[in-house]
């Protein structure tokens, strides 16, 4: 068993494709089946079930495979022990982030990073917190940027900041005269929420319970629709902006665009305020605690929250 065996069937594990783990690991497809069928030999059982359509890891072969991934994490962290004086500052970082923090975190964070590791080229990369999961598993992504709660085995977070989230409405909608709102309030509006599957929406209607009877009265058709999904919080945001409906926004995405007065207009929750915990997660594995730090130091000092409330003076009287 090597450990050029071990990184052929993860890559294998990974894109399901003799032809494209192959081209991943620069070799010919000839040399990883034979490697990979050398393994197996070794092994005494078959880690893949092939056909001519496709390749499944078998249910063994997924805990081996696994193992594997550990297996060449160490590595990393061998060789970097072995050079002890090298700047862990100097390779490139890829991060992600989810869709509805990116955006907002990202153009604050980079040139953070730059100034706290000028050598470091960073990647970064905006997805679902399930993509971001399997990337993150499969050594693909470094660190990702989500919110709370997330739980996964061998992983390490760091909470980041608490972000409070914000009502959008048309500056010219009778809830814009309040100085501060209610979920009740809300729930008899015209909402945009993105569409099932997005964490955000999961969190808005987990602090927003009375928001969940609208969204179920709209998904059984028994009443007028009071709720219209959408796919972004860009689009959403659009959306109030010509007047289609009210929404649920994070205060980094709510401000993020500045509207004229008389478009747009945030107000905040009338306490409790509902809110999202941002996080840094990483692998326990992962062998550059250095890179991790000046990270998680960076996106901690980016003041996203606090710019955004310095946008919006009725938030930030709220506060």
């Amino acid at each position: 068993m090597t450990l050029t065996e071990l990184r052929y069937v993860v890559t294998l594990a990974r894109e399901r494709h003799f032809g494209r783990a192959a081209e991943r690991c620069h070799v010919s497809q000839p040399t990883l089946s034979v490697a990979v069928k050398k393994l197996e030999d070794e092994l005494g059982i078959p880690l893949f079930e092939r056909s001519k359509s496709s390749i499944r890891v078998t249910e063994t072969g997924l805990r081996i495979i696994e193992q594997a991934q550990r297996v060449l994490d160490q590595v990393g962290v061998i060789k970097d022990m072995a050079q002890d004086g090298k700047n862990q500052l100097n390779s490139p970082l890829k991060v992600g982030a989810i869709y509805t923090i990116g955006p907002y975190l990202f153009p604050h964070l980079l040139p953070e990073l730059r100034r706290a590791a000028p050598d470091m080229p960073l990647f970064i990369e905006e997805n679902y917190t399930a993509s971001l999961r399997q990337k993150l598993r499969h050594s693909e992504l470094d660190a990702i940027i989500i919110a709370l709660p997330f739980e996964e085995p061998e992983v390490v977070t760091l909470p980041l900041y608490d972000e409070p989230f914000v009502v959008l409405l048309p500056a010219g909608h009778p809830l814009a005269e309040r100085e501060s709102l209610t979920a009740e309030e809300l729930a008899k509006e015209q909402l945009l929420l993105l569409g099932p599957g997005h964490c955000f929406r999961d969190q808005v209607l987990e602090s927003c319970p009375p928001l969940v009877e609208a969204v179920t009265r709209h998904a059984g058709a028994t009443s007028p629709a009071l709720v219209t999904e959408g796919s972004s919080l860009e689009t959403i945001r659009h959306m109030v902006a010509s007047g289609l409906g009210i929404t649920v926004l994070p205060l980094s995405a709510a401000t993020a665009m500045q509207y004229h007065e008389d478009i747009l207009a945030v107000r905040p929750f009338a306490p409790p305020v509902p809110f999202r915990t941002v996080a840094l997660a990483w692998r326990v594995t992962f062998p550059r605690p250095k890179a991790i730090d000046v990270l998680s130091l960076a996106a901690s000092q980016c003041r996203v929250i606090e710019k955004a409330k310095s946008d919006t003076p009725a938030v930030a009287a709220s506060a």
